[in-house]
């Protein structure tokens, strides 16, 4: 029983005992408030994963409320008997012994959201503490984003340290990134009970004095303060400032230094030119941004140390500058870039980002290649990346591919020529020639999209779109920025499912089948029905078995396999091709001592394997049960194979009226069986029903068996599942062979990686061709046909058109679920020299075009998702070398040290071939 008070939070009678049930359904009720009423400023609470994964097991928590649904996607194996959980236990999500300003408990940094905590409303973190005690408590605000406008959680909030001048002590201070400077000066007086007036910070990144943060109005982000980065607390004293860093030699004394002045307030006069005439003019926020390079004006910069400056890590920053190392080694942008482009910046597209996005990488972009090898601190451009696209205003690691993606459609937004885009009407094909739809579709997207990015990076598909009812035909000529490859679906993924006989004829009966890594549900179903011979009057149900329940079935065929992970536990049962058109009796298996008054399953563990048979038609009563359970138990019966000669021997030496107990008759259980009928002979079930009668049934519903005990006699309405759970007397479980019920294998057996080959290296032709290839839609993405006036599953067909100058090509390492992401390493081979995509373009056109690339770039990935690390191969064209960007470290690399598994994101410039002298040169458009 929950009885909130006049807030909404609690009551002391909220702390009465709740079911698991009344527990489930609190909060989930409490979370749809929390989510509809949702504001700036609420409070929501990390709360341990691996505690949260006992109590969903607990209440029987399915992720269908709103609430996060776990155990499908973690090891939930060490959950003891779905019991009560103890108190909540955050403190591995804690940095042990580091609190930062008051005490705040400080968060582990790389932390992923449901694999790592969960994020619950206050209310929703109340009531739990309530129930079970425990923390420690660690809540975060809502902020609200601008672009787009969203609300969010600031899980990590900005951790500053705080240097203070006048005895170098550091404390550690935790603000929103959100909140004012004002608010940072508040904090910091009041830590350290200072006078504010008297107190002066400064933004002292990399130990050195940068500016005075005094625009009390800007928030902490756009003053550029970066997780973790230092800043300094001087005193004022008559316009003077106190600080021990201008001790003298001997250390006696406080000195007293002039106040610095702010470096916002510099100029200078006039746009530096470079003699070879790369640089014209700077954007706007030149001036404003010259304290993220060091000496931008180095008088000391050689020409041939251009293009080799390498950037800082920020904190967890390497995704984004490989990523920016391998644009801005992009011959076209680097030459558009170097010159003055500002007057292409377009302030008015409400899809941009008022044009400073493209200012911020325009002067990056001529910082890294002015200062020599003397590294730069993007902190600017972070700064704009985390205002415009919040997914990326943490400290964890991010996709640098994801970045790409952001990059390369918001500099075409700030950079669009187009100021007023046209209304254009989208026209079906209707038989045209290709040549003429294709045309008509690229006139439209430059009539509305025209910038440099789309001179230079974008191509155009070809997609076919068939639906599988009429066999309408929809031809469509589509813009892409980069292609997305997947590595090709013929890496198998081995799966072993044990499969279950419906009607007791074989003794249930493992199998360990290969699917296609990238295959769906009905790839796993096919295999297995080849593998167990299944016959023409039976179909398969697979069904994920977890704690001796039904958790789910795999009821959806095109459901992917990525959904499966390795340490899950999956059932087959063979039933009748038409068993949706009977009664289906799902079996639990329980001790016979549970069947108490009152008694729940949250209480007492279930045991062995669920079953599954079908009801003859017409079935109501309990007899009707108890014949269906006998049977579908009769392979696992222990029985003595004896003959007519000494049968009465057998019987007077075990004391007993029945056959011997002590001896497992098998079946043939080959793939292909004769179909040996186990229903038969030695393996017969004495007296039909009467020997089943020391089993005790009752109905079952969810996670509660119910009082409901069935007898012969008990009748039940017609319905299309009928649930029941076993007792079992130990007497029986002796008479049994009840190890075929237990010790389920996962689905996959980490052990068996020791005796797998090296997986096979494809080319990256394997992976468009996968790409290129003819498949279904997915449900979620269903084409409404203009014929049927349906949404029908399509089957598409993706051609290569148009290609671009600069073709980058994703490599789909990382599988995507909803909580999960998995990592494949297989190696790709990559051509780095002359990539023929000839005979994928389908476009026919009057003017012959090259099709022949050569690789500049490489964005690398390396490690683990959780700990990876990102690295850029980039090639200076003019002096014909590969080099490596490490971070701040640059280094000279072979041409052929670059072509690893760890290549991620490939970038190819296109080029034309000289038919005299067969020499490869840069194209030009």
């Amino acid at each position: 029983m929950t009885i909130p008070d006049s807030d909404g939070l609690l009551s002391p009678e909220s702390c009465l005992p709740c079911t698991p049930e009344e527990e489930r359904e609190t909060i989930e009720e409490l979370t749809r408030e929390g989510d509809a009423n949702l504001k700036d400023g609420d409070l929501f609470y990390l709360i341990s994963a691996s505690w949260w994964r006992i109590w969903q097991a607990y209440v029987g928590l399915d992720g269908t409320d709103g609430l996060p649904n776990l155990s499908n996607h973690m090891n939930m194996g060490n959950v003891p008997n779905a019991c009560r959980p103890g108190q909540i236990n955050n403190s591995e999500l804690l940095l042990e012994g580091e609190n930062g300003a008051e005490n705040k408990p400080i968060l582990r940094k790389n932390l992923q959201e449901q694999l790592d905590y969960l994020l619950v409303h206050q209310r929703v973190w109340k009531r739990l503490q309530e129930w079970y005690k425990g923390g420690p408590e660690i809540p975060r605000k809502v902020i609200s984003e601008v672009i787009p406008k969203s609300f969010t959680v600031e899980v990590y909030p900005l951790n500053l340290q705080l240097i203070d001048a006048r005895d170098n002590s550091q404390r550690t201070i935790v603000i929103s990134r959100k909140a004012s400077v004002k608010e940072l000066y508040d904090e910091v007086c009041k830590l350290l009970k200072l006078d504010q007036a008297k107190v002066l910070l400064w933004d002292y990144f990399n130990k050195k004095k940068h500016e005075v943060l005094n625009q009390y109005d800007l928030m902490v982000e756009e003053a550029k303060l970066q997780m973790d980065q230092e800043i300094l607390l001087e005193l004022k004293m008559d316009g003077l400032l106190t600080s021990t860093f201008g001790m003298d030699s001997t250390g006696n004394g406080m000195a007293i230094v002039p106040m610095e002045p702010s470096r916002l307030s510099t100029t200078i006069a006039g746009g530096p030119t470079f003699s070879n005439g790369f640089l014209s003019g700077f954007g706007s926020n030149f001036l404003q941004d010259m304290e993220d390079g060091d000496d931008l004006l180095n008088n000391g910069t050689k020409l041939d140390d251009q293009g080799l400056t390498g950037l800082q890590n920020l904190g967890n920053t390497c995704f984004m500058n490989s990523a920016i190392q391998c644009l801005v080694h992009t011959p076209p942008l680097v030459e558009y870039f170097l010159h003055d482009y500002t007057g292409e910046i377009n302030t008015k597209n409400p899809l941009g980002m008022q044009g400073e996005l493209a200012l911020s990488f325009g002067d990056l972009l001529r910082k890294l290649w002015s200062s020599g090898r003397t590294s730069v601190a993007p902190r600017t451009f972070k700064t704009k990346l985390a205002r415009f696209a919040p997914q990326f205003s943490g400290y964890n690691q991010h996709d640098s591919q994801e970045l790409l993606a952001f990059l390369l459609d918001g500099l075409h937004e700030d950079l669009n020529r187009v100021k007023n885009k046209p209304y254009v009407e989208v026209k079906d094909s209707d038989g045209r020639p290709d040549e003429v739809v294709a045309n008509e579709c690229w006139q439209n997207h430059k009539s509305r999209n025209d910038s440099v990015i789309v001179d230079v990076c974008q191509g155009q598909y070809k997609s076919t779109l068939v639906c599988p009812v009429c066999s309408k035909v929809s031809v469509t000529f589509d813009p892409f920025m980069y292609l997305s490859l997947p590595l090709p679906s013929t890496i198998s993924r081995s799966m072993n499912v044990t499969v279950f006989s419906g009607d007791g004829s074989f003794l249930p009966m493992p199998y360990t089948v290969n699917v296609p890594k990238n295959g769906s549900c009905r790839d796993l179903i096919r295999a297995l029905s080849s593998a167990c011979c299944l016959k023409s009057d039976e179909a398969l149900v697979v069904a994920e078995v977890f704690d001796h329940h039904f958790y789910r079935y795999l009821d959806n065929p095109i459901e992917p396999l990525y959904n499966i992970k390795d340490d899950e536990h999956f059932v087959a049962y063979r039933l009748p091709a038409n068993h949706e058109d009977l009664m289906k009796l799902e079996i639990v298996h329980a001790k016979a001592e549970s069947f108490l008054p009152e008694y729940q399953y949250s209480s007492q563990k279930l045991i062995g394997t669920p079953l599954v048979t079908c009801l003859e038609k017409n079935s109501t009563t309990g007899a009707d049960i108890e014949a269906a359970v006998a049977t579908v138990l009769k392979p696992l019966m222990r029985r003595q194979a004896f003959s007519p000669t000494r049968d009465d021997k057998v019987r007077k030496d075990n004391g007993c009226s029945g056959p011997s107990l002590d001896a497992i008759i098998l079946s043939d259980n080959a793939p292909c069986s004769s179909g040996q009928d186990l229903s038969t002979s030695s393996m017969e079930v004495e007296n039909g029903a009467e020997s089943f009668l020391p089993f005790q049934i009752a109905l079952t519903h969810n996670r509660r068996i119910s009082q409901t005990h069935i007898h012969k006699d008990f009748t039940f309405p017609p319905q299309s599942v009928l649930r029941i759970a076993l007792g079992w007397p130990d007497k029986e479980l002796k008479s049994y062979d009840f190890s075929y019920l237990e010790n389920l294998p996962e689905i996959f057996k980490p052990a068996f990686m020791a005796k797998k080959t090296r997986q096979e290296a494809f080319s990256l032709f394997s992976c468009l061709e996968a790409f290129l290839k003819e498949e279904p839609l997915g449900p979620d993405d269903m084409w409404y046909c203009p014929s049927c006036k349906e949404h029908r599953q399509a089957t598409k067909k993706l051609d290569l058109w148009r290609l671009p100058q600069i073709l980058v090509v994703h490599l789909k390492r990382f599988s995507y679920s909803r909580y999960l992401k998995n990592k494949l390493d297989t190696f790709v081979n990559f051509p780095v020299h002359n990539l023929d995509l000839s005979k994928y373009v389908k476009s026919k056109t009057a003017t012959p075009q090259s099709y022949i690339y050569e690789l500049y770039a490489i964005s690398n990935h390396y490690g683990s998702l959780g700990g990876g690390h990102y690295t850029a191969y980039a090639k200076l064209i003019e002096k014909d070398s590969w080099y490596h960007f490490d971070d701040s470290h640059v280094s000279p690399v072979s041409e052929d040290a670059i072509t690893t598994s760890a290549a991620y994101v490939l970038f190819y410039r296109q080029i034309t071939v000289n038919s005299r002298s067969s020499t490869a040169e840069s194209s030009s458009r």
